[in-house]
């Protein structure tokens, strides 16, 4: 009898594991999809992600600033 009970409680502990990892997968799933259409919708209205190369700290006024070109 002790055996069926562990069995029992293995399979609703299984059985637990798997909706919790499921619920965790949508989860992902569905800030990948919002990610995604706050993407496009960036992308449709003109905004395009300023590249500001290599970044150095700036200890004089304690933020980073885009290195300067030796050019």
């Amino acid at each position: 009898m002790p055996q069926l009970l562990i069995a029992v409680l293995a399979g609703a502990g299984i059985f637990a594991a798997s909706r919790a990892i499921a619920r965790t997968l949508e989860a992902h799933a569905e800030a990948n999809r919002q990610r995604a259409e706050a993407r496009k919708r960036a992308a449709q209205a003109g905004h395009h992600p300023k590249d500001l190369g290599s970044l150095e700290y700036d200890s004089a006024t304690g933020v980073y600033r885009p290195k300067a070109t030796d050019a």
